[in-house]
């Protein structure tokens, strides 16, 4: 069977919440109003929490994604894409899934955020397959429906599954990358958890259970280290070049 590298995106692939981002945009073009924006940070801080009730916030996108045509949606958050969320793409990150897709690894974006801003970032980044949370559409219009369970928490551990029978994948050989401590099942459900620049809750986690703890920036240039990528991908003790130092992994 073959081994699968999936990866989570808002903190780990990109340097940002994509929620915040996208809520930023919609304000900028006048599809959001002040109650929406500040609705989205209460969600976030409960999120960075590990307090957020899913279901409601899933509600709340929903009532606004209700009745909005789908290429409609998809051909500004194409846009959004390249103006607000590709600056933040972690050259580190994106070197890590050069090193995974060079070993032969099946390479794939593991995400709660939905598939118009999970495509645009896995073309960038040469990444074959998304799985995201589905949102239902009839007739090219939105429902305001999702597809159950959503890919968050043990969710996520639900599609990862179904993705790695569907596709010949061994996740007991896999590799995930996360920031986040919401996404614990995922990574005690793969045989190579990685920890990226972890919430304080995960970090504890990672350190107790001895767990590659790796912590690239956006300002961070991977230049002449793929070496050092090819290691952090494949289980070796990783160094990260941080601030013109040398930063050990899980310091």
């Amino acid at each position: 069977m073959a081994i699968g590298a999936l990866f989570d995106i808002d903190g780990t692939l990109i340097a940002r919440n994509s929620a915040a981002l996208y809520m930023r945009h919609l304000r900028r073009t006048g599809q959001a109003r002040r109650r929406d924006v500040a609705r989205t940070l209460y969600f976030l801080a409960r999120y960075k929490l590990g307090l957020l009730n899913v279901e409601r916030a899933l509600s709340v996108s929903m009532a606004w994604v209700l009745g909005k045509r789908e290429d409609v949606v998809r051909e500004d958050c194409a846009d959004w894409y390249v103006r607000e969320v590709r600056p933040f793409v972690v050259p580190t990150m994106a070197a890590a899934v050069r090193a995974h897709r060079s070993a032969g690894h099946v390479t794939a974006l593991l995400t709660s955020a939905t598939r118009y801003l999970a495509e645009p970032l896995a073309a960038d980044l040469g990444v074959e397959h998304v799985i995201v949370t589905q949102l239902v559409v009839r007739d090219g219009v939105f429902t305001g429906e999702a597809v159950r369970p959503v890919c968050y928490g043990k969710g996520k551990t639900y599609w990862a599954e179904r993705f790695a029978d569907e596709n010949g994948v061994d996740l007991a050989r896999s590799y995930f990358y996360t920031d986040s401590v919401t996404d614990l099942p995922v990574l005690e459900r793969v045989g190579e958890p990685r920890v990226v620049n972890p919430d304080p809750r995960l970090r504890r986690v990672a350190l107790r259970r001895g767990w590659p703890v790796i912590r690239p920036r956006l300002r961070d240039a991977p230049a002449g280290g793929e070496e050092l990528i090819r290691s952090i991908a494949t289980g070796g003790e990783a160094t990260w070049r941080h601030d013109g130092a040398r930063q050990r992994a899980g310091d």
